[in-house]
């Protein structure tokens, strides 16, 4: 009895592999269970017979914890296990009631719209692998069909979970090419290079004290203060559980691109910029008050010194650092206020968000939050950092991630990929904003806590916001 009872705990200890990380342990806890969901839109109907073939040989092979579950060892500690994996039961395919009218996409997108909603909102079981696939082989005014990929946070972090996605699909003209990224090199080193010590050393003793200052901010944030109360931030306990919804925006990355060259920024200080600014107009439409009220946007950086994305073979070596999973950092930016001079002059407010963002990340308070959440993780566990993260998110206005799609067109499996967007549910925001680029399009995905948030209205600031901005620079 004593041997079975010997195999029995051998046979688990084998099966129990790898530590979950910290950050998977975050966005695993009581406080916050987090998911990311990435959006492809098809442009033909997905031939659903092809679903488990794909998931079997493609999808659950990308990485060990697609077939893991997460499970407590002896001394507490969590563990991913491998366990059997049924595709089946992670295939989600809805049947949506029939439409009279074989031409009204627009009863779909009200269908696809409430099922998101509710998919957004659900947990997925724990003693399965943390993914699910849903199809929604219904034509939208946009699509003719979305597959939906819903992954636990705690598998990996945007950047590990998009390198997933990307390499189960191909290029759409020659699946034997690579897809390729646009080139992300940070411009700042070379100028930093070519000025003299003196300067340099003025330069890091204020980006010291600058540091010193904003991780002394972002810990008061955490503890004490809290954004006003706004059109965008209800200030209300248990946010997450609430209804959202989700709506997304299209914009030129042509244009954009050119609105860069024009203002010498970056691509994302011009998006930051139109999103801040389309927020301030937003709020400001719904209550004239709001315009100069102190809201803060928390944005997810991705804490790799990497340029484009690795390949899942490369993530996965020993040697390369630990590419996959959760590297992640939080910046806290303050939104620009709208003052009279912006009025005037919209192009301000790419201006300041490039500098409140360009401060902050050239400060190592990025690096400090990382060690302090670290220090807590060793001495309080897992759920205090989890709480710091959720009053961190809570005490904030917005929430902000974006991420860099392929330049070349996509397919899944010779269906070509027209669209591509993502989210992040679970956390206690009133606004979620996500961005990707994908082709010549930046897809700017907001999910708004229904019934709150107007989201058609948000929608249109946000448009108009861009379409100021960009007339102000081409003048």
């Amino acid at each position: 009895m004593q041997h079975t009872h010997h195999t029995i705990m051998d046979k688990f200890n084998e099966e129990v592999q790898e530590p979950v990380s910290p950050h998977g342990q975050y966005f695993n806890s009581s406080v916050i269970c987090s998911y990311v969901f990435a959006f492809l839109e098809l442009a033909i109907p997905f031939d659903n017979s092809l679903a488990i073939p794909l998931l079997k040989d493609v999808f659950i092979p990308i990485n060990p914890r697609f077939s893991s579950i997460m499970v407590k060892d002896k001394e507490g500690k969590m563990r991913w296990r491998k366990v059997e994996v049924k595709p089946e039961e992670h295939l989600k395919i809805p049947i949506f009631p029939e439409t009279i009218n074989s031409s009204s996409c627009e009863l779909y997108d009200n269908y696809f719209n409430d099922y998101v909603t509710s998919i957004l909102a659900e947990r997925t079981p724990q003693d399965k692998p943390l993914w699910e696939i849903h199809i929604i082989n219904y034509p939208t005014t946009n699509v003719a069909c979305t597959i939906i990929f819903k992954l636990h946070h705690a598998l990996g972090d945007g950047y590990s979970l998009m390198g997933a996605l990307l390499s189960c699909l191909q290029r759409a003209d020659d699946p034997s090419l690579p897809l390729s990224f646009p080139s992300q090199r940070p411009q700042l080193d070379s100028k930093y290079a070519k000025i003299n010590l003196f300067k340099k050393l003025c330069f890091d003793i204020s980006s010291f004290f600058s540091s010193i200052s904003d991780f002394g901010s972002s810990i008061i944030k955490t503890r004490m203060i809290e954004d006003d109360k706004t059109p965008i931030r209800s200030g209300y306990e248990g946010n997450e559980s609430q209804p959202v919804t989700l709506s997304t925006i299209s914009l030129s990355l042509d244009q954009i691109k050119e609105i860069k060259s024009k203002l010498k920024v970056t691509i994302n200080d011009v998006v930051c910029g139109m999103v801040f600014y389309g927020i301030r107009l937003y709020m400001k439409e719904m209550n004239e008050k709001t315009k100069i009220a102190n809201s803060t946007a928390v944005v997810m950086l991705n804490t790799r010194n990497i340029g484009g994305y690795r390949s899942l073979m490369e993530m996965q070596k020993p040697e390369s650092k630990g590419l996959w999973g959760n590297q992640i950092s939080f910046l806290q930016i303050p939104i620009p206020k709208v003052s009279q001079s912006v009025i005037s002059n919209p192009l301000e407010f790419v201006w300041n968000s490039r500098e409140l963002i360009k401060r902050k990340r050239h400060s190592f308070s990025v690096y400090l939050i990382a060690l302090l959440m670290d220090l807590e993780m060793r001495l309080r566990g897992p759920e205090a950092v989890a709480k710091i993260i959720y009053n961190t998110i809570r005490n904030s206005s917005v929430f902000m991630s974006n991420l860099v799609g392929p330049i070349e067109k996509m397919a899944l499996a010779n269906h070509p990929v027209n669209g591509l967007y993502f989210t992040v549910a679970g956390g206690p925001e009133n606004l979620t904003i996500t961005i990707i680029s994908y082709e010549k399009i930046l897809r700017i995905a907001m999910k708004t806590q229904k019934g709150f948030i107007d989201e058609y209205k948000l929608k249109f600031c946000i448009e108009k916001a861009a379409a100021i901005i960009s007339k102000a620079a081409m003048e």
